[in-house]
């Protein structure tokens, strides 16, 4: 039995406190309606507004909504997480603008089509068509958390050979074992629980999806060559936080750079808490330090031997 009591800090429990007053820890059992409308004003509630000097704009990318926060080249994509349920362009807004203003770069925040309403492979077709939009005007990279670094690596994946500078995965769902691991350890942990994870795979899908598919689960692709390098960040309190280790170790036995950073006593949806836990805000420097040094060209993990 995992002690959090042990493993999480005050300013971090103070952030899940904040987060289930927001969006209860029994969520799923909502409507869909229902839902949206609490993870929204949960997202408003940590919305820390734009740093100084930070504008956005709304467009359309391939028919596709996004918004984006404009810098320099080369563009950050960036996939928002909810579960392939929640969350757009309001979600994420805030921590997109605080991307930009930490890198320079420009960053497109892509507002993709959820389920159930619209089930996979809308999602991805959408990441996709913008991807290989911005991909026709030069070099880009791809950003995701949660759900959005499962619909990064799956891009990353099927565009295997373009010109993607890097990825950066933060607490993705990639596909993993189920039944050990992380996903056993922290069953229960605060804000994600196992169940939870089944219930947005499921939920994807309309029913439970199918096994091997790369383009829903890329960890359980057979082939990891070709891939952009990679920095992953697992939440350490988060059933989903094996993924992130497995899927770096995949691509370094294949012979590609990864880097999997541990993000000791944090929890899923700790980017929320980047101004108010000190665990937190360290990641989040982590985060932006690996898009600005793969947008440079620059490996600063070294290579295994």
């Amino acid at each position: 039995m995992v002690d959090y009591s042990k493993l999480i800090d005050a300013p971090t429990w103070a952030f899940i406190q904040a987060t289930d007053a927001g969006y209860p820890p029994d969520a799923v059992a909502l409507t869909i309606a229902e839902q949206r409308g609490v993870y929204d004003r949960m997202c408003r509630a940590f919305h820390r507004g734009y740093p100084p000097g930070i504008t956005a704009s709304d467009v359309a990318i391939a028919g596709v909504p996004c918004r984006i926060y404009g810098g320099q080249g080369p563009t950050i994509v960036y996939l928002h997480g909810g579960g392939f349920v929640v969350g757009g362009l309001e979600s994420h807004d805030d921590i997109c603008a605080e991307l930009r203003a930490t890198t320079g770069l420009t960053v497109i925040a892509v507002d993709y089509r959820l389920s159930p309403e619209h089930l996979h492979p809308a999602a991805l077709d959408d990441a996709l068509a913008v991807i290989r939009a911005e991909l026709a005007q030069g070099p880009v990279l791809l950003a995701g958390d949660s759900a959005g670094g499962n619909l990064a690596a799956a891009c990353a994946h099927i565009l295997r050979g373009a010109a993607i500078l890097g990825q950066v995965l933060i607490y993705p769902g990639l596909g993993g074992d189920l039944n050990r691991g992380s996903y056993v350890t922290h069953a229960k942990a605060p804000l994600l629980t196992s169940d939870d994870v089944l219930y947005y795979r499921d939920i994807r899908h309309g029913a439970p999806p199918p096994d091997g598919d790369a383009t829903v689960a890329p960890l359980q692709d057979s082939d990891f060559t070709g891939l952009p390098p990679t920095v992953t960040f697992g939440a350490e309190c988060d059933p989903l936080c094996d993924d992130a280790s497995s899927y770096a170790a995949a691509l370094i036995a294949a012979g590609g750079r990864a880097h999997f950073f541990l993000e000791p006593g944090l929890v899923h949806g700790y980017l929320r808490a980047r101004r108010r836990a000190p665990r937190a805000e360290a990641s989040f420097t982590r985060i932006t330090t690996a898009l600005s040094a793969l947008a440079r060209g620059d490996w600063p993990y070294g290579d295994p031997a």
